[in-house]
């Protein structure tokens, strides 16, 4: 009977395998050494951390490019610029002109070109022909601006050595502008919304064309529309005005005659913009008052005129080198805002009435003004043009009384370096008479040098 075990084969197998194991512990005396599992421990945790680390990497990247899309798809422009920062800007420059007068002007206005102050008469300012030199354009200014929750906060102020009025024919200094605004409020000395300032040519003759607006004054401005293409500024202005007694000047009944002045003007314009350039359309309405301070006067002399204009102006870019300035103004009473022009009141004869045999009335007045401006190339420059100023005289005005000018030049300009001007420019100028039948002719041969610099600051 056979004993019960393991199949032959089975056995042997198992057998084999006990005697290699034996052999090995024999040769060894031991089994694997334990630095080599530990070290192969540490490959493998090596392993999991370098998979464990580019699983990470490869989440960390779609998350990125989720968010990228995100910001992409609401906010498709460029990112916005920095908040902006307080400015301040110093500017001006230093000029000289020089010239030679032909004919003969008031002394008080040597170095300028205005037809309201050549000679009323023959010989009024002999004798003929002047050289002039000044550096009465010379200017200085300060400008800043602040960012605020309002709207930009604006100031600036602006002074030149151009005296006028009890200071004409002086080097002194003058204000031009004193202003300030926040939003859409304005107020100070700047420039009257009644005028367009790109009207004015390229020039070197510092008073310009005679019969442009051309009027700084003191006013409080509002400005609800301001952007590139449109612009929208009303103001009321500080009043004023100038008379003329005519004829009847020195008369005992005249001699206690008083302005007043008790409504502002009233100005504003609205101006639409554009590569091609700009158009203007401007207004201004003004009450203009005197009153005899006569006790128990025996005449009546005292009255209230409304004086009112309308201008419209443009600059045209005909091309890059050629821009063409234009501007036409008509209406009554509006003289103190031209550039050139003598009374906003003349007196009229008044024969229907014996208690008011003379009447004050605003002037009519026309003012045209044509330039061009080319320019050569970087260095070189050109403008050359012609300005009018008309005024209808009462009848009751001097005979001598101012009643056209006429204002025309060219020049050549040239420019070595951005910040420098040297010029040379041929000006003309012609004054007619109201009713006496004298006119003259005035010519000027200019040179200037113009130095600009300006310097910004952030703060």
């Amino acid at each position: 009977m056979r004993s019960r075990g393991l199949p032959r084969p089975v056995a042997l197998t198992f057998l084999v395998l006990i005697a290699i194991c034996a052999s090995g512990l024999g040769a060894h005396g031991q089994s694997q050494d334990p630095q080599t599992e530990d070290l192969q421990q540490l490959k493998d945790r090596l392993r999991q951390v370098e998979q464990e680390t580019q699983d990470l990497k490869a989440h960390i990247d779609a998350i990125e490019t989720k968010t990228k899309v995100t910001v992409t798809a609401s906010t498709p422009n460029e990112p916005s610029p920095p908040p902006k920062k307080s400015t301040i800007d110093l500017y001006g420059f230093i000029m000289l002109d020089s010239g030679y007068e032909f004919g003969q002007s008031d002394p008080n206005w040597f170095d300028v070109m205005r037809p309201t102050k050549l000679a009323s008469f023959k010989g009024e300012f002999a004798p003929d022909g002047s050289t002039y030199f000044g550096v009465r354009q010379t200017r200085f200014g300060v400008k800043t601006s602040t960012p605020t929750q309002f709207g930009d906060f604006k100031t600036q102020f602006e002074f030149e050595l151009f005296g006028t009025g009890v200071d004409a024919g002086q080097t002194t200094f003058r204000l031009r502008h004193a202003y300030g605004e926040l939003g859409q409020i304005g107020a100070g000395q700047t420039w009257s919304p009644f005028m367009d300032i790109d009207v004015f040519p390229n020039s070197i003759e510092y008073w310009g064309p005679s019969g442009m607006v051309f009027f700084r004054n003191v006013q409080v401005r509002w400005m609800p529309i301001r952007t590139d293409t449109s612009e929208l500024i009303l103001a009321v202005e500080r009043p004023g005005a100038s008379a003329d007694q005519g004829t009847y000047a020195g008369r005992v009944e005249l001699q206690n005659i008083k302005p007043k002045f008790d409504m502002p003007d009233f100005s504003g314009h609205v101006r639409v913009m554009g590569k091609w350039g700009h158009l203007q359309l401007a207004g201004i309405f003004r009450k203009i008052s005197w009153v005899d301070t006569t006790p128990n006067p025996t005449l009546h002399v005292g009255d209230d005129v409304f004086g009112w204009g309308v201008n419209l102006s443009s600059n045209l870019n005909f091309s890059k080198n050629n821009i063409g300035r234009f501007q036409v103004v008509y209406g009554e009473g509006i003289e103190n805002y031209m550039n050139d022009a003598p009374i906003d009141v003349g007196v009229k004869n008044n024969p229907s009435s014996a208690l008011r045999p003379i009447r004050g009335v605003p002037l009519p007045i026309l003012g045209v003004v044509s330039f061009l401006d080319h320019n050569w190339s970087d260095r070189f420059s050109t403008s050359m043009g012609y300005s009018l100023v008309n005024i209808e005289n009462s009848n009751a005005q001097n005979p001598s009384d101012f009643h056209q000018g006429h204002y025309a030049l060219t020049n050549l300009l040239y420019h070595p370096i951005p910040k420098v001007t040297i010029g040379s420019e041929f000006i003309f100028g012609r004054r007619v008479n109201f009713l006496d039948g004298f006119n003259v002719n005035d010519y000027r041969l200019q040179f200037s040098f113009k130095y600009d610099w300006k310097k910004g600051f952030e703060l």
